[in-house]
């Protein structure tokens, strides 16, 4: 399963069905895209280390970028930002699940649920 960029930030709040979510799945996987939105999004060196090492020990792989994967989040765009609000760093992470055939997991919904070829599987923290 591929895990949104919310599911980790359910997880660094303390949300425990977030955890138990993350614990039960064998292969972990990202997008090369929310690999970059969680370092980003660290306010200092010791919160980029806790996410680094976070990664490192729950055995999680990083998808890259690959020629198909931004074809088809151009099409997303193309498709979805209009009429449903998608926005570039969701498309390249619903483009990288379909390009692997894999689930995203998400409680982010709104802007993935027109994608009909996106398997989801909505997370609901509460």
């Amino acid at each position: 399963m591929i895990f949104d960029t919310d599911i980790f930030i359910w997880i660094q709040r303390g949300n425990v069905k977030a955890a138990e979510l993350l614990d039960s799945e064998y292969e972990r996987l990202l997008s090369v895209q929310t690999y970059m939105e969680l370092l980003q999004g660290a306010k200092d060196r010791s919160q980029h280390k806790y996410i680094l090492d976070f990664m490192r020990d729950f055995n999680f792989k990083t998808l890259p970028l690959s020629e198909n994967i931004g074809h088809r989040a151009a099409i997303y765009i193309e498709e979805y930002s209009l009429s449903h609000g998608l926005r570039t760093g969701d498309a390249i992470i619903a483009a990288t699940a379909t390009e692997n055939s894999l689930t995203l997991c998400s409680s982010n919904t709104k802007h993935f649920k027109p994608i009909k070829e996106l398997r989801l599987k909505v997370f609901k923290p509460y």
